[in-house]
């Protein structure tokens, strides 16, 4: 009896032991298919065959539904269908397809923050400023010293912001935290400057204040990239915005005074930078709309600097055009 026992509880391991094998046999089975269709609808979104890839996608996921990569690319290929402020069943179809996807990935994976990016940016060009807005700062909780997480909130905020001065503070405080975490980042000043350019068409009222508060921070960066020439360019455009702008404002000496520092800014990015075609047509930009007009007296002379200006610039961009082309074609041959 106990032998006959013996060989019975043999007989029900050994059939464990093969059920369990012929279930690890297909789990393998399973997720090699589920990679051979990933690895063809990899192929097909990198070719911009996007419905190709969602049929590949999705069914790389019929054999493993834990795959987070197939759910994230499965959302941005939905993603590549949806038409912002288009209000069309198929439009919102390809939407929600696009979140399901991208949440189905967050849930198996939810510190991804290219998933949390992506979930966000769809969120966004829907405009559902609330669901956007919890990713976005999750982003930056999950990863408080990435400086371009910042940006992102920042820009975020200002597509929104228009009028509403909260949410320009908003915007304003996240460029201003990426400065303090790094205060020697010329890219973190450039921001800044930008971002108080932009505010001038919403805020005219204080457009004086906004330009100069830009070029504060254009100088800044100037001071952290000496050899730069970007930054001087970007305060000689400042310096001549602000002369132009408000010309009808400003008086005779105060237009003298913002044409003679946009020239000087001009001239030292030119210094720095001598086959940059941009300063360039700004010198003759600034010589045509300023000087001619708080020097009519001397309106010859100051047409022909603006002659002068554009001819050379004429000269550097068509060299710049024709590096560019030589450069296109050494990248062909190779």
């Amino acid at each position: 009896m106990h032998r006959r026992s013996s060989t019975i509880l043999l007989i029900f391991l050994a059939l464990a032991v093969v059920i369990s094998y012929s279930g690890c046999e297909k789990l393998k089975v399973s997720k090699l298919t589920a990679n051979h269709h990933f690895t063809r609808a990899n192929t097909f979104y990198a070719d911009k065959h996007y419905r190709d890839a969602i049929e590949e996608y999705e069914l790389a996921l019929t054999h493993n539904p834990q795959l987070v990569d197939a759910y994230r690319y499965l959302g941005e290929s939905y993603k590549q269908f949806y038409k912002a402020g288009v209000d069309t069943q198929e439009n919102m179809e390809n939407a929600n397809k696009a979140i399901d996807a991208l949440t189905k990935a967050l849930e198996i994976d939810p510190k991804n923050r290219d998933v949390l990016h992506s979930l966000g940016e769809m969120y966004n060009r829907m405009r559902n400023f609330e669901e956007a807005e919890k990713l976005y700062l999750r982003i930056v909780d999950l990863d408080p010293t990435n400086l371009n997480n910042y940006n992102v909130l920042a820009d975020f905020y200002s597509g929104y912001s228009g009028e509403n001065e909260e949410l320009m503070t908003k915007a304003e405080q996240m460029y201003f935290r990426r400065v303090e975490l790094d205060p020697e980042s010329a890219d973190s000043y450039a921001f800044v400057a930008q971002f108080y350019h932009n505010r001038i068409k919403y805020e005219p009222k204080i457009a004086i204040q906004l330009f100069d508060l830009s070029n504060k921070f254009n100088i800044l960066r100037s001071k952290l990239e000496p050899d730069n020439y970007i930054p001087w360019l970007a305060i000689g455009v400042n310096r001549f915005d602000k002369a132009f702008a408000l010309q009808n404002i400003l008086t005779y000496d105060e237009k003298d005074k913002l044409g003679n520092e946009a020239k000087e800014a001009l001239l030292k990015a030119i210094e720095l930078e001598p086959d940059a075609p941009n300063p360039y047509i700004y010198m003759s930009i600034l010589y045509l709309n300023v000087f001619v007009k708080i020097f009519p007296e001397k309106e010859d002379l100051m047409l022909a600097e603006v002659k002068r200006w554009r001819d050379r610039y004429d000269d550097k961009k068509k060299k710049q055009q024709e590096r560019e082309r030589l450069e296109q074609e050494l990248r062909g041959r190779r």
